[in-house]
């Protein structure tokens, strides 16, 4: 991962990525360490074209998985080992909102959870965002969809299984899915939530190819090509 100037804003990335490292090191859900590295510089690239503040946006990023239930089982746990960690690096009281209460902040609430979030409130935690929602897309999105899908049980497809519409979180969490519909129930749909224009411009190659793919998916599954 590339440096910034600041040398010790540096050495706690550094320290984020081996605790992330460390944290992430055994998924397979496509939530591992190297979907924390591309979020972290997919938001320094944002961050840099938007003018929001690189280092909160890149340590974000590093850290935005291991609170979540996906990862952590139980997101208060998670938050509180997330909270303790930014303690132990000095970022306990915030400066002009650069502290730990801003990362906590942006971890808690960016996870999509069936599109009913409110919006990011800070131009930071929009970018951070954008980043995570970036990998959810185009040929990486593809890969990590069908990981999460073997990681748990779901099946590749089901012409029978017509895709959720509007759900509450619970429904999005828990009701079984396919893989196929993951596409409907969330990915085609994050090209329209996007919150910065670099994202919006990222994010439309990554919404067509997403549509490219299905388009030959279920040809092929028809037996057309």
């Amino acid at each position: 991962m590339g440096q910034i100037t600041d040398t010790g804003q540096d050495a706690i990335l550094q320290a984020a990525c081996d605790f992330a490292r460390e944290a992430l090191k055994d998924d397979h859900s496509g939530h591992d360490w190297w979907h924390a590295e591309r979020v972290a510089e997919t938001a320094r690239a944002i961050a840099r074209a938007e003018g929001a503040d690189e280092f909160i946006c890149i340590l974000a990023a590093i850290l935005h998985d291991l609170a979540d239930e996906k990862v952590a089982g139980d997101e208060e746990a998670g938050l509180a080992m997330v909270r303790a960690w930014l303690d132990r690096q000095g970022l306990a009281e915030p400066t002009a909102g650069r502290g730990a209460g801003h990362i906590l902040e942006i971890i808690s609430t960016m996870s999509f959870r069936g599109g009913n979030r409110p919006p990011m409130r800070t131009l930071e935690g929009r970018v951070v965002q954008d980043a995570d929602r970036l990998d959810a897309m185009g040929a990486i999105g593809i890969a990590r969809t069908f990981a999460y899908g073997g990681a748990h049980g779901r099946p590749l497809h089901d012409p029978d299984a017509a895709p959720r519409g509007a759900m509450t979180e619970t429904e999005y969490r828990q009701a079984r899915s396919t893989g196929i519909n993951h596409f409907h129930e969330k990915l085609l749909k994050l090209r329209g939530l996007m919150n910065t224009e670099t994202a919006k411009k990222m994010a439309q190659g990554r919404h067509r190819f997403m549509e490219e793919f299905l388009a030959r998916f279920h040809d092929e599954w028809a037996g057309r090509k």
